[in-house]
C-alpha cells in the first residue's frame, strides 16, 4: 500500500510539471522533506505497530485509510494545479488561484477520490483487507482529503498551523474515523 502512495504521488508530482512550474506551484526538484513523509505515513505507521503488537484489523483499517488520505490529498492537489489556473475555496467557494491552501477542484477531487479508492483496492489485493472494508478506507481517505481542505482554509491561509499539521490531523483523522465506523 505504501508503494502505491509513493508511484500515485509521484506520477501526480510530475503530471502537468511544466505548467505547474510557469505557474510557481510546482514540486521542490528536491522532492518532499523528512518532516512532510512523517506528517503524511506516521499515522498509518503508528497504526502498523499497534496492529504488530495487538493483532486488532481495525489497525489495518486505520493504517489502509491514513495511507489513502495522504494519496488523496496529494494527487488532489497535484491534479488540480495541473488541470486548472483557478479554484474555489472549500469554506467559502469563492475563487482563488490554484495552489492555494483550502482551495478545491473538481478535477483535483476526482483524482483524489480516485487515488484513495487505488490504494484501498491495493490494501484488498495485499490481503491486509477484507474486501468489505475497502469503501471504508477509500471513503476515510476521501473524508480526510476533505478535512486537509478544511483545516487549509481556516488555519493553513492564516499562518495557525503549518502543512504538516494539517496532513497530520487529516491522517488521524482518517484513521479513526474509518476504525469508529467499521467498529460500528
Amino acid at each position: 500500500m505504501l508503494l502505491a502512495v509513493f508511484a500515485v504521488t509521484w506520477l501526480a508530482t510530475r503530471y502537468g510539471r511544466l505548467r505547474k512550474q510557469g505557474m510557481g506551484v510546482a514540486e521542490r526538484k528536491e522532492g518532499r522533506s523528512a518532516s512532510q513523509v512523517l506528517a503524511n505515513t506516521g499515522m498509518a505507521a503508528a497504526c502498523a505497530l499497534c496492529y504488530s503488537g495487538l493483532r486488532a484489523p481495525l489497525m489495518l483499517l486505520g493504517m489502509a485509510a491514513a495511507l489513502a488520505v495522504a494519496a488523496a490529498d496529494t494527487v488532489s492537489s497535484e491534479c488540480g494545479q495541473a488541470l486548472s489556473r483557478n479554484a474555489r475555496l472549500i469554506t467559502t467557494l469563492e475563487s482563488v488561484p490554484a495552489g492555494t491552501d483550502g482551495g478545491v477542484t473538481l478535477g483535483g477531487t476526482a483524482a483524489g477520490a480516485l487515488a484513495a479508492g487505488l490504494v484501498s483496492l491495493v490494501g484488498v489485493w495485499a490481503g491486509l483487507l477484507p474486501r468489505h472494508w475497502m469503501w471504508m478506507a477509500g471513503a476515510g481517505g476521501l473524508f480526510g482529503m476533505i478535512v486537509d481542505s478544511f483545516l487549509g482554509a481556516l488555519f493553513e491561509r492564516r499562518g495557525w498551523m503549518g502543512n504538516d499539521s494539517v496532513n497530520f490531523i487529516s491522517t488521524v483523522v482518517a484513521a479513526v474515523g474509518a476504525a469508529a465506523v467499521a467498529g460500528l
